[in-house]
């Protein structure tokens, strides 16, 4: 048979149900795994960078990010810089954080920290660090931040309101140190930076909730760090707020006696800090006149800042003291410039005249002219005698020298009047000179001669009291013995059941009845007077 002339065979191909079911399962794994891998990048949350310094603390896949203690994220990679300067930490967060990645959204390490008399993250120590979050109110979204080095003290979420303090020097104060209202602590310094004219010192405060309604336009600052001894003629004041004050600075606020306005001020809002409380609650003087006054002795005990005084009122201050000569540069004169503020004593006058605060610069000058006709002088005062502290005192000096206003000077010269000092200094070198040509020794010589003959009358003095011991005493002592005998004898006769005592007992009763007769015989012959010449009649009373 032949082979090849046999019938080909073809396979038919067949489908099972088992077949198809094993084909199921992977589809179906393959949809899950799909779906999970969408599902996960749906609720994937953001990836953001925070710059710091340095990683200490940090760990890549450990370390995690809180927010109120509670974990919305974790470190993914820590990178250092292209530069070298700084590390960068990815961050992968909560979706849920997406909304408030914005523009004023802040990251810190929480670390172990003592600052402001405060610590803060010791529980670190346990735990590890771990990223902050302060939570920001801006709109405008953000990816990328800068770490900040130090936790802020203030975090959003705390009610209140920042205000901004500049002053001339740093002081005592530093990030964190209380901020005071009547001696209540009411916020913190949060920040503290040199301005950029190099002029001054710029301090963020944060004044907590409710206390930042006392804040108000009128509302003056100063510095109470550590403990602030002024001694002036009112004696010594010692001025400390607080222990912490004391330690780590502080700065206190308060609303001056008569303040105008009531209204909180607005966040933000701008205010000097002083140095003292004096200093803050000084009077906001609108007029304001400039002079110069020079003084004829030392200056010593003269510092800028001294007041001004008129008999107990202070009108103004010292701003600067300078030296200038002539023109042949031999004779040197101290201008002192001041600066008078006559809003002050009109304050203090019941019946000021409307126009006392002239503005027309002539009938300024008339007044002046006429005042100081009148013996208007400045001069200089002592306000210690302990430290030596000057000031300068206008006041009327009947007798002094005719002088006149300078009004070609600039600005316009005051005459001025020798001080107390000056006088007294004058007295010294008087008396001096007046010790110089005293007689001293002539007196000396006088004196000694009366103290020679002053011991001669003493010899002669005691000699005789020795004779009158030895030739009086004896006879005044047997006097006194005498004396004394007597009274002895007078005080037996006298001293009760004595003869004498009864003897004179019974004399004093005899001469009573006498009396008594002679005085029913006078209102007898009161009544018949007849009876002396026809004598008593019978059986008359």
């Amino acid at each position: 048979m032949d082979i090849r002339n046999l019938p080909e065979v073809q396979p038919q191909r067949t489908w099972g149900w088992s077949a198809r079911l094993v084909w199921i399962v992977p589809i179906l794994a393959a949809a899950v795994a799909g779906w999970l891998m969408i599902k996960s990048i749906m609720e994937k949350g953001p990836t953001i960078t925070i710059t710091f310094k340095t990683a200490e603390g940090l760990e890549a896949r450990k370390t995690k990010v809180t927010y109120k203690s509670v974990d919305i994220g974790l470190v993914k990679t820590i990178e250092v810089s292209d530069d070298l300067s700084k590390v960068i930490v990815t961050v992968e967060l909560e979706k849920s954080m997406t909304p408030y990645l914005v523009d004023d959204t802040r990251f810190w390490v929480v670390r172990p920290r003592v600052a402001g008399g405060q610590v803060s993250g010791l529980m670190t120590l346990f735990s590890g660090s771990h990223i902050g979050v302060d939570i920001g109110h801006s709109t405008t979204p953000r990816q990328d931040f800068e770490g900040l080095e130090v936790a802020p003290l203030v975090t959003g979420d705390v009610p209140g309101r920042q205000f901004v303090l500049r002053a001339e020097t740093l002081g005592s104060l530093e990030v964190g140190s209380p901020v005071f209202f009547r001696q209540e602590e009411v916020g913190k310094v949060i920040a503290h930076a040199v301005d950029e004219d190099g002029q001054g010192v710029t301090f963020k405060i944060f004044v907590d909730k409710p206390y930042d309604r006392y804040v108000t336009a009128d509302t003056r600052f100063w510095n109470v760090s550590g403990v602030d001894v002024s001694l002036d003629a009112t004696g010594v004041k010692v001025d400390m707020q607080s222990l912490v004050s004391i330690l780590i600075g502080g700065v206190t606020f308060e609303m001056p006696p008569g303040a105008e306005s009531d209204q909180p001020a607005a966040e933000g809002q701008e205010f000097r800090l002083a140095a003292t409380r004096e200093e803050a609650m000084k009077h906001k003087d609108l007029i304001v006149e400039r002079f110069v006054m020079y003084f004829p002795h030392s200056l010593r005990g003269l510092t800028v800042g001294a007041p001004v005084d008129f008999r107990g009122i202070v009108v103004g201050e010292v701003k600067s003291m300078n030296v200038e000569t002539d023109e042949s540069n031999t004779v040197f004169r101290f201008p002192v410039e001041v600066e008078l503020y006559p809003s002050r004593l009109v304050a203090m006058m019941k019946h000021a005249s409307p126009d006392f605060l002239e503005s027309d610069q002539q009938r300024l000058r008339t007044r002046w002219d006429q005042v100081v006709a009148n013996g208007f002088r400045a001069q200089l005062g002592v306000g210690s005698l302990l430290t030596g502290q000057l000031y300068v005192a206008l006041d009327f000096f009947p007798g002094a020298a005719p002088a006149k206003m300078d009004w070609t000077h600039d600005p316009p010269a005051i005459p001025t009047a020798p001080g107390l000092t000056e006088e007294i200094q004058k007295l010294v070198v008087h008396l001096s000179k007046a010790l110089r040509t005293f007689p001293l020794e002539e007196i000396g010589t006088d004196f000694r001669t009366a103290l020679r003959a002053l011991t001669k009358t003493l010899e002669k003095g005691d000699k005789f009291i020795e004779r009158f011991q030895d030739d009086v005493t004896p006879e005044i002592k047997q006097t006194l013995d005498d004396l004394r005998h007597t009274l002895k004898v007078a005080e037996r006769t006298l001293e009760d059941g004595s003869p004498t005592q009864v003897e004179l007992q019974n004399t004093l009763r005899e001469l009573g009845r006498t009396a008594e007769s002679l005085r029913l015989l006078s209102d007898y012959l009161e009544r018949h007077p007849e009876a002396l010449l026809r004598g008593k009649k019978e059986g008359a009373q």
